[in-house]
């Protein structure tokens, strides 16, 4: 699958993000990964912000390669999550971590679902790495 097939089955639309949309993008992924952080809130509300950490970085990346997903198709999440070896050149072992975890999120916003303390704790492990490499990868230092 390549970014073109996904554009295709209109799963991703083109988007030409400048710099400065990508900059504020990732910035807002940074404050919700401190948010992230913050010990009186629940566990599912750290997962939470830790996971929107995760799908902006994502966006970004998809949108440094001049793509957006199709929000009016379902799936965009996880779409934007299975573009990562394209956009990002993630391996595939991370991204089955980080669709798990999509999982887990959406599991706990339609069901209600807890968030155990191993989950939220690899949630905020995966955002953190997943930042830093998106900064690296997109050259913002």
């Amino acid at each position: 699958m390549t970014l073109e097939n996904l554009l295709a089955i209109r799963r991703l639309v083109r988007h030409e993000a400048g710099r400065d949309a990508i900059l504020k993008l990732l910035s807002s992924a940074r404050r919700n990964l401190a948010d992230a952080g913050v010990t009186s809130i629940s566990a599912e509300n750290h997962f939470d912000a830790a996971y929107k950490a995760i799908m902006q970085c994502a966006m970004a990346a998809l949108w440094a390669k001049g793509y957006r997903t199709s929000t009016s198709e379902p799936g965009h999440h996880q779409t934007a999550i299975q573009a990562l070896p394209l956009t990002l050149a993630l391996e595939s072992s991370t991204v089955i971590v980080l669709d798990a975890l999509r999982k887990q999120r959406n599991l706990n916003d339609y069901t209600g679902e807890g968030v155990s303390d191993a989950l939220l704790a690899e949630c905020l492990t995966q955002a953190e790495a997943l930042l830093r490499h998106t900064r690296n990868a997109i050259g913002v230092s």
